[in-house]
């Protein structure tokens, strides 16, 4: 969907669930007493769902909503992220990246370079859009290659998967929303 006065799509956001929205390993400078949970959705119990679901904090689902970007999953999660992450979020269903197998020269490559497996995926589904991927595993690799291989600005924010998304996080991408006129509202 076009942003209002601007023809172009909105940007997109690129979300992995493990690291960037459910903190994992440790021990985190942010929660050195061990990880906050929290209660699902509806307050009763999360039947069925990953058990460190609970470390994953309602209270970004309305931070992301809210940055006038087009959210998609990218994540091994795949569409689990709609049938668990999602409504833990109070997001609506978003679309997934589906991830290709991987050839023996993606394999080559990334074994030489250090790239990511997802990187080449995610520049094609961006199909020359402006984006923004956060995830625990990004390196100077997979940013360089986007520099090399997208045209259109690209934000790939590292995010430390022991405190997961924090308010530099979003400090950071309200700021490359502000630099490119993209601003969220």
């Amino acid at each position: 969907m076009p942003r209002r006065g601007n023809p172009s799509p909105l940007p997109l956001l690129f979300l992995d669930v493990d690291g960037p929205l459910k903190p994992i390993g440790g021990p985190s400078t942010r929660h050195p007493g061990g990880y906050p949970t929290y209660l699902p959705p509806a307050g009763g119990p999360d039947d069925g769902m990953n058990p460190l679901l609970a470390r994953v904090d309602p209270g970004l689902g309305p931070r992301l909503a809210a940055t006038g970007c087009e959210l998609v999953w990218a994540t091994t999660w795949m569409d689990d992220a709609n049938a668990y992450v999602a409504p833990w979020l109070g997001l609506p269903d978003l679309p997934v990246v589906l991830w290709p197998d991987e050839t023996d020269a993606d394999v080559a490559e990334r074994e030489r370079t250090g790239l990511h497996w997802k990187t080449r995926p995610l520049v094609a589904r961006a199909a020359g859009r402006p984006f923004v991927w956060v995830d625990d595993e990004i390196t100077g690799a997979d940013r360089a290659w986007v520099a090399a291989h997208h045209r259109a600005p690209a934000l790939l924010r590292h995010v430390d998967p022991r405190d997961g998304l924090t308010d530099a996080d979003f400090t950071a991408l309200a700021g490359w929303l502000d630099a490119l006129g993209l601003s969220a509202g």
